[in-house]
């Protein structure tokens, strides 16, 4: 029997619509809206990005569109899960498409709840005591105390070309060392079922307890930490995860899909005429390059080994910076007709020769812009073949002036885009306010409501 609303073990968070008519009265913003809760942080909790739209505006909409058992929801960006995670704690099967790999297995993972939590601790701490007799031959105390000379332990690096892709000194020799260590104890179970919660508990740990990481809100290098606790920092994520899977034991839940690929190819691994709802946030047209947020987990742990591998996997991302801008791109060709795009980007490349920007980058920012709604018009124009008629739809995005200052009305300017491939537009939600740096305003931040009626006869 599958769970009902009330019969999940967590609450439902109270983030309904009510609430988002409070965030369009300006009665909520920033950062406040986009807070984890507490009683949302399982299974979210396990890996997430710091700024992931919230799972209480997920169960906002599910409640909003009127979702129930027998509904399907898509999350064609569906980064590290909260849509899919969300959408199973109320019983709604769901699908993920994410291009990123280590997003992707970091959501696969979050949405699979049918191993043994007991079996997982127990192998946990059999892997964390062999490693810790590894470090301790080694002469490496996990607790912090080297016994002799750093300079005469031959530490454990990464092959020189991977760890050309990282921030520089965003772990330090010993932490690093030590991770390594764990992860080939960790590879030694590779083939069991637990494995794959095992791994994501140690990226958890080396984003945010054992790299010199820190976010706020880009990606950067904090204080070096010369050493840390690495095997007692992954135990106490393992927990975190066994704790979690204790909660759903004995219970039924709808499963829950993820697959690697392109948003703009959705049609090709989703059926069509099958999806009844779409929530989702894609990137935004600024200069973040999102690989970067996940380089170290991904590089670590072996997931990206170069250069190539890193290109190959941008190709399949919607152009939102110009880092993943690659020769023979073309999505610009679909909004060659839009004009306010057009004027945006000329906009773009005018204030770029007013303030004498050359570098190549620079020199591209009008381009990705038309890229960028050109990549979302693929998508929106590929989504339709999937959606039922009466399919209900909402884009979690946000304004940018990355692009020297010139203001992108993102939510507006994919609104027009979705009613000119035969969407109808519900209303644009404002879901928060953030303060830019650059241009000192307040950004919206808002949630574009569609609806597909279906193709007319």
């Amino acid at each position: 029997m599958k769970p009902t609303q009330t019969q999940l073990y967590l609450p439902i968070s109270a983030f309904s619509a009510n609430s988002l008519e409070k965030t369009s009265k300006g009665e909520m913003n920033g950062r406040a809206a986009n807070r984890l809760a507490p009683c949302d942080r399982a299974f979210h909790d396990w890996y997430r990005f710091v700024l992931s739209f919230p799972p209480h505006l997920v169960s906002s909409y599910i409640e909003d569109f009127g979702l129930k058992e027998s509904h399907l929801i898509l999350d064609p960006f569906c980064g590290t899960g909260t849509t899919l995670v969300e959408s199973k704690l109320h019983g709604i099967r769901a699908i993920g498409l994410e291009a990123n790999i280590f997003s992707h297995f970091a959501s696969s993972v979050k949405v699979d709840w049918d191993i043994d939590p007991d079996l997982l601790r127990k192998k946990a701490l059999h892997i964390a005591n062999s490693t810790l007799e590894l470090l301790k031959a080694q002469g490496i105390d996990d607790n912090g105390l080297l016994k002799g000379n750093l300079k005469e332990v031959p530490l454990k690096t990464l092959d020189p070309e991977a760890a050309g892709l990282l921030l520089s000194k965003s772990i330090s020799p010993l932490p690093l060392h030590k991770t390594l260590v764990l992860l080939d104890s960790l590879k030694e179970h590779k083939e069991q079922a637990y494995y794959r919660h095992a791994l994501l508990a140690l990226a958890n740990a080396l984003v945010f307890r054992i790299s010199n990481l820190h976010f706020g809100p880009e990606v950067g290098v904090g204080k070096p930490k010369m050493d840390v606790p690495v095997v007692a920092s992954w135990l106490h994520e393992v927990d975190r995860i066994t704790n979690d899977l204790q909660l759903v034991q004995g219970r039924s839940y709808p499963n829950a899909k993820v697959y690697l690929g392109d948003a703009r190819d959705v049609s090709s691994l989703i059926e069509p005429n099958s999806v009844d709802a779409v929530i989702t946030s894609p990137p935004y047209p600024n200069e973040k390059d999102y690989t970067r947020t996940t380089r170290l987990e991904s590089v670590v742990l072996g997931f990206i080994r170069n250069k190539g591998e890193l290109k190959e996997m941008k190709k399949n991302f919607i152009r939102s910076n110009t880092r993943g801008v690659y020769k023979g791109d073309e999505d610009d060709k679909y909004v060659e007709d839009h004009t306010e795009i057009q004027k945006i980007a000329e906009s773009i490349e005018k204030r770029r020769k007013e303030l004498g920007k050359n570098s190549g980058f620079e020199r591209l920012y009008g381009r990705v812009t038309k890229l960028y709604f050109g990549g979302m018009s693929r998508h929106l124009a590929e989504l339709r073949s999937v959606l039922r008629p009466g399919a209900q739809l909402a884009y979690v995005v946000g304004d940018q002036a990355s692009y020297l200052r010139i203001m992108i009305r993102t939510g507006r300017l994919l609104a027009d885009i979705a009613e000119a491939l035969g969407y109808q537009l519900m209303r644009i939600d404002l879901f928060r306010t953030r303060y830019a740096t650059a241009t000192r305003e307040q950004l919206r931040e808002e949630v574009v409501v569609l609806r597909w009626p279906g193709k007319k006869s």
